[in-house]
């Protein structure tokens, strides 16, 4: 449900882990205060300023909304390494607060946004923008493989690992540049059109976990596939159904992008399988983990367009 990796900050690093979200633009962190309570439960670390020879305060107050939680704090710069690239002043947010209990649980400790600028808080820099602005990346753009595994899945900066996809690339043009933001022509169930009647616009979304869509077409993919809603409002299939349950198909510039019954249902160690579709507020889509596991995502900077090939 959830894919992070490690990043260091400061002098000498600190490590985190992150999600390298592709739906937002800002890097944050939990910041350490001293003799600041936190949650009984929270077991996250945390950036310590003091701790840091490199570390700069700007004074500047930080907030960002996310789907499922918001941060607020402060703006610090400081060193960031990702990898084996060095962002030697990258401005990032420090937060002081996570109202609701989202953040509380979560297992990463920030966020590292990867979207457009257009799309940062308060027109901060994002991390990818200034690692192609130092000259360090091969090429702009950045790519991303998810996998089922506990390991294995991988963010590659600065190109393109053919090792982990059959086929060609297909690429399409980003129709708004915030988000990974496409066109999207339909969404087929038993070469039916079931979703997205007339086209709409779909974003490709690392930092979601499902596939997400306005409820009355969600309804009618969930009906299509045999899903039914417990109390809780989640919906459900029957595991020994999985197999024969339909293919679910994105139409996007032409091209049909089947995604199978086993790929967008999970087990659950009791009870029936879950649905990977869910309710959003918008009218956007959002093509997240379970489209993004089942096709390798190129994320072009430089041509302004996302690649999509098959993944292994």
């Amino acid at each position: 449900m959830e894919y992070y990796g490690t990043i260091s900050i400061g002098t000498p690093p600190q490590d985190f882990t992150v999600v390298f979200d592709t739906g937002s633009s800002n890097l944050w962190l939990k910041v350490f205060i001293s003799g600041f309570p936190t949650y009984p439960l929270e077991n996250h670390r945390k950036f310590n300023p003091s701790h840091s020879s490199t570390y700069k305060s700007t004074g500047q107050k930080l907030s960002i909304q996310y789907g499922t939680g918001e941060m607020e704090g402060v703006v610090g710069s400081d060193i960031v390494t990702v990898a084996s690239l060095v962002d030697t002043n990258q401005l990032f947010g420090l937060s002081t607060t996570e109202p609701g209990p989202f953040f509380v649980h979560v297992e990463f400790d920030g966020i590292l946004g990867l979207g457009y600028p257009n799309l940062a808080v308060d027109g901060i820099t994002p991390v990818f923008d200034n690692l192609v602005n130092a000259s360090l990346l091969e090429e702009n753009l950045f790519s991303v493989y998810l996998s089922r595994e506990a390991t294995g899945s991988m963010v590659i900066f600065g190109g393109i690992d053919e090792t982990y996809f059959n086929g060609s690339i297909n690429w399409i043009s980003v129709s708004y540049q915030g988000y990974w933001q496409i066109s999207m022509e339909s969404i087929l169930v038993n070469n039916q059109e079931i979703a997205c009647s007339g086209g709409c616009q779909a974003i490709v979304d690392t930092g979601t976990s499902l596939v997400a869509g306005p409820p009355s077409d969600i309804s009618n993919i969930q009906r299509v596939v045999g899903a039914w809603q417990d109390t809780y409002g989640e919906y459900k299939v029957n595991c020994s159904s999985v197999s024969a349950m339909p293919d679910v198909i994105f139409v996007i510039d032409g091209v049909h992008y089947p995604v199978s019954a086993v790929a967008y249902t999970e087990q659950n160690d009791q009870g029936p399988c879950v649905s990977g579709f869910q309710n959003t507020s918008g009218n956007l889509w959002i093509l997240g983990d379970v489209f993004i596991r089942v096709y390798y995502s190129i994320f072009d900077r430089a041509n302004n367009r996302v690649g999509l090939a098959k993944a292994i």
